[in-house]
């Protein structure tokens, strides 16, 4: 009776010998991939930031007006070229009715043609007219 004991006692302590191996690989894989993770973002990071310095050489307003002056065949604002109100055209009138829809008015046809059962019934012409 005592040595079926101790086989189970070495047994359990060889399972447990066993899951302590496997948790102490499953912890070192999961560390060298939150190192890796980090060394990705800190890759990341210092991208971010030299992309943020090209980013604020290329909008310097400085660098921006050299190459508008360089490309560019701007001339000086000249305040005759601001207009009067008063040298404005007139706004067009506006037109009394707007055209007849016709793919509204073939609706409408087919509507009193073939009525749908709706329980709200026709609808008023003001209605279809506004379409």
């Amino acid at each position: 009776m005592m040595r079926f004991v101790h086989l189970i006692v070495v047994a359990a302590l060889v399972a447990a010998a066993v899951d302590v191996y496997e948790i102490k690989f499953e912890s070192t894989v999961q560390a060298e991939r939150v190192a890796k993770l980090s060394a990705e973002i800190r890759r990341e990071r210092d991208a971010i930031a030299a992309l943020r310095a090209e980013w604020a050489q290329l909008d310097n307003p400085a660098r921006i007006q050299a190459l508008a002056q360089r490309h560019l065949a701007l001339k000086p604002f000249d305040p005759a070229q601001i207009g009067q109100i008063e040298h404005l055209p007139e706004r067009p009138p506006m037109p009394v009715a707007p055209p007849p829809d016709a793919i509204a008015t073939i609706i409408d046809a087919l509507e009193a043609e073939f009525p749908t059962g709706s329980p709200v019934g026709p609808r008023p012409a003001a209605a279809r007219a506004t379409r």
